[in-house]
Protein backbone atom coordinates (compact mmCIF):
# COMPACT_ATOMS: atom_id res chain seq x y z
CA UNK A 1 0.00 0.00 0.00
CA UNK A 2 1.55 3.62 -0.69
CA UNK A 3 1.63 5.99 1.78
CA UNK A 4 1.36 9.51 0.92
CA UNK A 5 3.88 12.08 2.54
CA UNK A 6 0.83 14.40 3.57
CA UNK A 7 -0.39 11.39 5.45
CA UNK A 8 3.01 10.87 6.76
CA UNK A 9 2.67 14.25 7.89
CA UNK A 10 -0.39 14.83 9.74
CA UNK A 11 0.70 11.94 11.65
CA UNK A 12 3.46 13.59 12.49
CA UNK A 13 1.99 16.39 13.84
CA UNK A 14 -0.40 14.31 15.91
CA UNK A 15 2.34 12.40 17.36
CA UNK A 16 5.80 14.15 17.31
CA UNK A 17 7.26 10.67 16.27
CA UNK A 18 9.81 10.72 13.83
CA UNK A 19 9.07 10.36 10.07
CA UNK A 20 10.08 7.13 9.25
CA UNK A 21 8.40 5.56 12.50
CA UNK A 22 5.20 7.51 11.16
CA UNK A 23 5.75 5.64 7.91
CA UNK A 24 6.13 2.46 9.46
CA UNK A 25 3.12 2.75 11.62
CA UNK A 26 0.93 3.56 8.87
CA UNK A 27 2.05 0.85 6.81
CA UNK A 28 1.50 -1.44 9.27
CA UNK A 29 -1.96 0.33 10.04
CA UNK A 30 -3.03 0.12 6.03
CA UNK A 31 -3.20 4.17 6.35
CA UNK A 32 -5.45 4.00 9.27
CA UNK A 33 -4.32 6.88 11.10
CA UNK A 34 -6.35 5.94 15.05
CA UNK A 35 -4.49 2.86 14.50
CA UNK A 36 -1.11 3.90 13.16
CA UNK A 37 -1.35 5.96 16.40
CA UNK A 38 -1.81 3.19 18.62
CA UNK A 39 1.04 1.26 16.69
CA UNK A 40 3.54 4.75 17.65
CA UNK A 41 2.05 4.15 21.35
CA UNK A 42 2.45 0.54 21.48
CA UNK A 43 6.45 0.89 20.15
CA UNK A 44 6.56 4.18 22.07
CA UNK A 45 5.92 2.44 25.40
CA UNK A 46 8.43 -0.74 24.16
CA UNK A 47 10.89 1.57 23.84
CA UNK A 48 10.18 3.42 27.32
CA UNK A 49 10.41 0.34 28.70
CA UNK A 50 13.98 -0.55 27.84
CA UNK A 51 15.33 3.16 28.30
CA UNK A 52 13.93 3.10 31.77
CA UNK A 53 16.15 0.02 32.66
CA UNK A 54 19.53 0.72 30.64
CA UNK A 55 19.43 4.40 31.55
CA UNK A 56 20.40 6.91 34.41
CA UNK A 57 18.25 10.15 34.80
CA UNK A 58 20.43 12.85 36.54
CA UNK A 59 19.33 15.88 34.92
CA UNK A 60 15.94 17.71 35.04
CA UNK A 61 14.01 20.47 36.61
CA UNK A 62 11.78 21.24 39.69
CA UNK A 63 8.53 22.67 38.24
CA UNK A 64 5.96 24.23 40.07
CA UNK A 65 1.90 25.05 39.87
CA UNK A 66 0.05 27.22 41.92
CA UNK A 67 -4.03 27.15 41.42
CA UNK A 68 -5.29 30.72 39.94
CA UNK A 69 -7.36 30.60 43.59
CA UNK A 70 -3.77 30.51 45.49
CA UNK A 71 -5.03 27.91 47.88
CA UNK A 72 -3.64 24.93 45.96
CA UNK A 73 0.22 24.81 44.98
CA UNK A 74 2.09 21.86 43.87
CA UNK A 75 5.80 20.68 43.10
CA UNK A 76 7.58 18.20 41.49
CA UNK A 77 11.11 17.10 41.01
CA UNK A 78 11.13 15.56 36.51
CA UNK A 79 14.74 14.09 35.90
CA UNK A 80 15.92 13.35 32.52
CA UNK A 81 19.17 12.25 30.97
CA UNK A 82 20.80 15.64 29.95
CA UNK A 83 20.24 19.48 30.33
CA UNK A 84 19.71 19.74 26.56
CA UNK A 85 16.16 17.33 27.22
CA UNK A 86 15.51 19.59 30.99
CA UNK A 87 15.39 23.02 28.87
CA UNK A 88 13.40 21.71 25.95
CA UNK A 89 10.05 23.06 25.76
CA UNK A 90 7.98 19.62 25.65
CA UNK A 91 10.02 18.19 28.90
CA UNK A 92 9.10 21.72 30.54
CA UNK A 93 5.32 21.34 29.51
CA UNK A 94 5.05 17.42 30.79
CA UNK A 95 5.83 18.50 33.85
CA UNK A 96 3.24 21.48 33.96
CA UNK A 97 0.73 18.87 33.19
CA UNK A 98 1.99 16.76 35.93
CA UNK A 99 1.79 19.79 38.22
CA UNK A 100 -2.17 20.51 36.72
CA UNK A 101 -2.35 16.65 37.66
CA UNK A 102 -1.45 16.09 40.80
CA UNK A 103 -3.58 19.81 42.01
CA UNK A 104 -6.46 18.27 40.17
CA UNK A 105 -6.46 14.79 41.95
CA UNK A 106 -5.03 14.76 44.98
CA UNK A 107 -2.73 11.67 44.55
CA UNK A 108 -2.11 9.78 48.21
CA UNK A 109 1.35 8.36 46.38
CA UNK A 110 3.87 8.05 43.38
CA UNK A 111 2.70 4.49 42.91
CA UNK A 112 0.85 1.14 44.84
CA UNK A 113 3.84 0.46 46.59
CA UNK A 114 4.18 3.75 47.79
CA UNK A 115 0.59 3.34 49.70
CA UNK A 116 1.35 1.46 53.49
CA UNK A 117 0.22 -1.85 53.70
CA UNK A 118 -1.89 -1.38 56.91
CA UNK A 119 -3.94 1.68 54.69
CA UNK A 120 -4.45 -1.03 51.59
CA UNK A 121 -5.32 -4.13 53.99
CA UNK A 122 -8.11 -1.29 55.43
CA UNK A 123 -9.43 -0.65 52.18
CA UNK A 124 -9.59 -4.65 51.51
CA UNK A 125 -11.20 -4.93 54.95
CA UNK A 126 -13.79 -2.15 53.71
CA UNK A 127 -14.31 -4.02 50.56
CA UNK A 128 -14.94 -7.14 51.99
CA UNK A 129 -17.25 -6.13 54.01
CA UNK A 130 -19.47 -4.36 51.43
CA UNK A 131 -19.52 -7.31 49.63
CA UNK A 132 -19.82 -10.06 52.84
CA UNK A 133 -23.35 -11.56 51.41
CA UNK A 134 -21.63 -12.76 47.97
CA UNK A 135 -19.87 -16.10 47.63
CA UNK A 136 -16.79 -16.41 48.85
CA UNK A 137 -15.17 -17.15 45.44
CA UNK A 138 -16.92 -13.96 44.13
CA UNK A 139 -15.76 -11.44 47.00
CA UNK A 140 -12.22 -12.15 46.07
CA UNK A 141 -12.36 -10.87 42.52
CA UNK A 142 -14.60 -7.98 43.48
CA UNK A 143 -12.11 -6.79 46.11
CA UNK A 144 -9.44 -7.06 43.85
CA UNK A 145 -11.40 -4.75 41.22
CA UNK A 146 -12.23 -2.52 43.84
CA UNK A 147 -8.55 -2.19 45.09
CA UNK A 148 -7.67 -1.79 41.52
CA UNK A 149 -9.89 1.40 40.85
CA UNK A 150 -8.69 2.67 44.09
CA UNK A 151 -4.65 2.63 43.22
CA UNK A 152 -6.05 4.02 39.80
CA UNK A 153 -7.85 6.85 41.66
CA UNK A 154 -5.08 7.08 44.33
CA UNK A 155 -1.83 6.56 42.46
CA UNK A 156 -0.16 9.36 40.60
CA UNK A 157 1.95 7.38 38.44
CA UNK A 158 -1.36 4.61 37.55
CA UNK A 159 -4.38 7.71 37.52
CA UNK A 160 -6.15 8.54 34.53
CA UNK A 161 -4.52 11.98 32.63
CA UNK A 162 -7.34 14.72 33.05
CA UNK A 163 -6.83 16.07 29.62
CA UNK A 164 -6.90 12.48 27.90
CA UNK A 165 -8.51 9.64 29.92
CA UNK A 166 -7.46 6.88 27.77
CA UNK A 167 -4.37 7.25 29.17
CA UNK A 168 -2.36 7.28 32.68
CA UNK A 169 0.52 9.29 33.87
CA UNK A 170 2.57 6.72 33.21
CA UNK A 171 1.62 6.56 29.46
CA UNK A 172 2.08 10.21 29.52
CA UNK A 173 5.71 9.77 30.73
CA UNK A 174 6.34 7.10 28.44
CA UNK A 175 5.54 9.12 25.00
CA UNK A 176 7.46 12.06 26.46
CA UNK A 177 10.22 9.31 26.53
CA UNK A 178 9.43 8.23 22.75
CA UNK A 179 9.65 11.95 21.85
CA UNK A 180 12.93 12.71 23.68
CA UNK A 181 14.43 9.47 22.99
CA UNK A 182 15.28 9.97 27.00
CA UNK A 183 14.78 8.55 30.10
CA UNK A 184 12.29 10.11 32.34
CA UNK A 185 11.36 9.80 35.67
CA UNK A 186 9.39 11.73 38.39
CA UNK A 187 11.45 11.42 41.44
CA UNK A 188 8.79 13.44 43.79
CA UNK A 189 5.70 15.50 44.16
CA UNK A 190 4.45 17.61 47.18
CA UNK A 191 1.04 19.35 46.80
CA UNK A 192 -0.20 22.47 49.44
CA UNK A 193 -3.61 23.23 49.80
CA UNK A 194 -4.88 26.04 52.53
CA UNK A 195 -6.38 24.58 55.39
CA UNK A 196 -5.77 20.95 54.83
CA UNK A 197 -3.53 20.91 58.37
CA UNK A 198 -5.99 23.57 59.96
CA UNK A 199 -7.70 21.48 62.83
Amino acid sequence: MSISAQEVKELREKTGAGLMDCKRALTEAEGDQQKAMTVLRKKGVAKAEKKKTTRTANEGMVCQYQHPDGKIGVMIELNCETDFVARNDEFQQLGREICMQIAAMNPLAMSKEDIPRERVEEEKAIYKDQVKDKPENVIEKIVEGKLEKFFSGNCLLEQPWIRDDSITITELIDNAIGKTGEKITLARFSRMEVGETAK
